[in-house]
Order: C-alpha cells, then structure tokens, then sequence
C-alpha cells in the first residue's frame, strides 16, 4: 500500500509541475496547516505547493502509508487542499463501498481500489442512542455495527403487517445509502420496529463517520436519488399508531449547508382511483425505486398487500417546477422487478440500466430505457448470476463514487 519516492523522480515531476502550473501554485501559498513541524517543508528544496501537486498526482490507495512519513504529511493528505487539486487535475478515482455481514452479526463497511485490486476496511459506524427509549436505558441500547439490510425483504413486510419473530435477528437494518459531494452517506433504519431519523456521513479525507442532522421522519426502506448536488430520499416506512405505516412525503439535503427541507409529497394519483374504499384500506402505495435522469427524479411505485404486489407505474419529480407527474406508461410497466417489487437502476453517461433476473435466479438480462420511444430494450442477454435467494447476503448495500478524497 506504500510508495516509493526517489530524488531523481521527484524533481523529474517537480520541475513539469512548475512548468505549466505556475498561475495556479501562486493560488496555494496559504498552506500554512500543513507546515506544523517547525515550518518544515513537505519535500526538502520544494516549495509546499509544488509537493502538494505530487502527492496529488500520487495513487490514492498510497495515502494510508504516506500518512506515516510525518506529521506534516498526514496534514497534508486530510487536507481539503490536496482534495482541490485532485479534481483540478482529474486525477480522481472510481472505488467500490460494500457493506458486509461477518462474524458474530457484525456489519463493516468495505472499500476496493479496481487499480491495484486491494480492499480496504472503513472505520466502524458510530453508536446509536434511540430517542423514544427512556435515558436510562440508553447505555443499554447503544449498539454497533449499526447498519444492515441482510434480512430479507420479504420478512421484513411481514414484519410490517404484524407477524411476530421476523425481525429478531437484527437489531438495526433497511438503511439507505448515497454518495455527493465527494461523501458516502447512511440514513434511517428500522430498530426494535421504530424507524429511524439518523443521518451519518462518511467523510474519506478524514477517513471517519460523524452524525449529520437528522431527517425530518423516521424512515426506513426509503429511497435515494441525487440530483443537482443535492440528495433527496423518499418514500419508506415509519412508525405510526397502528404498527409501521408507509410514507409518500419525500425531502432533500444540502450537503453545503447541512439542513434538510421539505418537498411536496408523491400524489400517488393511480393508488387514489382504486374502485372501492376496501382495496384503498387493503393496498398500500410505496415507492419501490428511484433514478436520477435527465434532470429529474424517477420513482417506481407499487401498491402492497402481503404477499402481492400490484405494479402501478410511477411518478416524476421536477425540482424547476416542484411538483410531481405521472411516469411515461412505457418505462413504469416495463421497469424489471426483483423480490418484494424492489426495482433497481443506474444511470450511465446519460442512459438508464436495469438488470432483469429471469425466473430460474441464475441468469438476468440488462436492459436499457429507449426516452424517445418509451420503450425498454435488451441489451445484453443470459447474464450468469449466483442464486442468492438463500443467502444471508443477499441485500448487501453497495455503490461506487468517484473518489477524489483521500482515505
């Protein structure tokens, strides 16, 4: 994980640095926070700046072992100054976050450089106090390792209709996930059947969680999109006086300021025509996915009653306009479904990918959404995947970002 830096080399870079970035290095002679060993230098006979442009050149997975070199060095590489200068010279990088269940319950989040193919462990989440849990218990009920989803979801609806023992195993589970502004993020959760507001940040120059502000609900099983720098969750499940209830109010994050704010609510205008006021008690509407796409936010949305589920399109939300419309026909009836409705996609470069399993579970198909023609379109076929209908990992949460900061 280290890197070697002879003196011939270093100068070989120094000196083409020097060369076509003097107006920007002129930008950088405020590194005074990086300088703390008596004023040392990071590279003996370089000014800071011109080092702080090498170490950015540098591969990412390095930084663990550079941090050692010294003090000045470990400032240097937390620094929200090598930070810029990665992305001024595009020399960020794509890495993949997994979070796994290993021994003892425990879940620990994992990141893999596909460059040199290493995996590195991210620190341990923080506890959780519970807000609904008298103080003097609230020793008792710290817990860690607190995000999870490896219960399957289909014991979990059960566990919203009443039936007992299904969510036992786990004591927190069905957070969601996102990733902007360079930061990993986890939200809400179910715990002891409460759901939760909790919000925390994965923060990679820091290479450390801290707890953001809360949600304005509870939410578990909700869903997340970004869109113009801004992270909107939707949807899930909360805690009402009947048990756990679904959610249509949606609201979204400002990472630059750190305060969440209120969107209107999906309208659920198909769940409101249903033909009797039974099947309206009966059919719960919930949102079983969501994408960013061409500027705007997608949610596939599905009405429930264990064990059914009845597909009834989606609904599209427009932060120009705020408001909410009706999904094109064509992409909410064609968009491939997994267990429990669940619907997932990527956008790619500006296209929109989903993968089909088929029914024996151990080939899918990856499918792509035609915008002009509405219409979804096979694009590659009899894709080889594991049956993981009985496995305990079968939901591990996972993403990649492209990766600028350090570790």
């Amino acid at each position: 994980m280290g890197a070697i830096l002879s003196v011939n080399s270093l100068r070989t870079v120094a000196s083409e640095v020097y060369e076509v970035s003097q107006s920007e290095t002129c930008k950088r002679q405020r590194l005074s926070l990086i300088s703390c060993e008596g004023n040392a230098r990071l590279i003996p006979s370089l000014p800071d700046e011109i080092s702080i442009q090498i170490l950015a050149r540098l591969p990412r997975i390095c930084y663990m072992k550079m941090k050692l070199v010294s003090r000045a060095w470990k400032a240097a590489i937390v620094s929200a100054e090598l930070f810029n200068v990665r992305k001024e010279l595009g020399t960020t990088e794509e890495w993949l976050y997994i979070l796994m269940k290993v021994e003892d319950e425990r879940f620990l989040w994992y990141a893999l450089d596909p460059l040199s193919r290493r995996w590195q462990r991210l620190p341990t989440m923080p506890g959780v106090s519970f807000e609904d849990e008298p103080k003097k218990g609230l020793a008792a009920l710290r817990m860690w390792n607190v995000v999870g989803s490896s219960i399957k979801i289909a014991d979990t609806v059960r566990g919203w209709l009443g039936k007992k023992g299904t969510l036992d195993p786990l004591p927190f589970h069905g957070s969601a996930v996102g990733a902007i502004d360079g930061c990993l993020y986890v939200l809400g959760g179910l715990s002891k059947a409460s759901a939760m507001r909790n919000v925390w940040q994965y923060n990679p120059i820091l290479n450390a969680w801290s707890e953001m502000n809360p949600m304005s609900i509870g939410r578990a099983f909700c869903k997340t999109g970004i869109l113009n720098n801004k992270l909107y969750v939707v949807g899930g499940v909360t805690k009402g006086r009947g048990g756990l209830t679904s959610l249509q109010s949606a609201e979204v994050f400002d990472p630059r300021t750190g305060v969440w704010s209120e969107i209107p609510s999906m309208p659920f205008s198909k769940a409101q025509v249903l033909p009797t006021a039974f099947l309206t008690d009966l059919l719960k509407p919930i949102a079983t996915g969501m994408t960013s796409y061409r500027g705007r936010l997608f949610v596939a949305q599905s009405l429930y009653c264990w064990p059914f589920f009845v597909d009834v399109g989606g609904e599209v939300y427009d932060p120009e306009l705020n408001s909410w419309d009706e999904m094109p026909n064509g992409m909410g009836e064609g968009w491939p479904v997994k267990q429990a409705g669940t619907k997932l996609s990527v956008t790619v470069e500006g296209e929109l990918y989903a993968l089909e399993p088929s029914s024996s579970l151990d080939s899918a198909r990856i499918k792509v959404y035609d915008y002009q023609n509405d219409t979804w379109k096979v694009l590659l076929g009899d894709i080889p995947i594991s049956d993981t209908s009985n496995s305990e990992s079968s939901y591990l949460l996972w993403f990649t970002w492209r990766a600028s900061c350090n570790h």
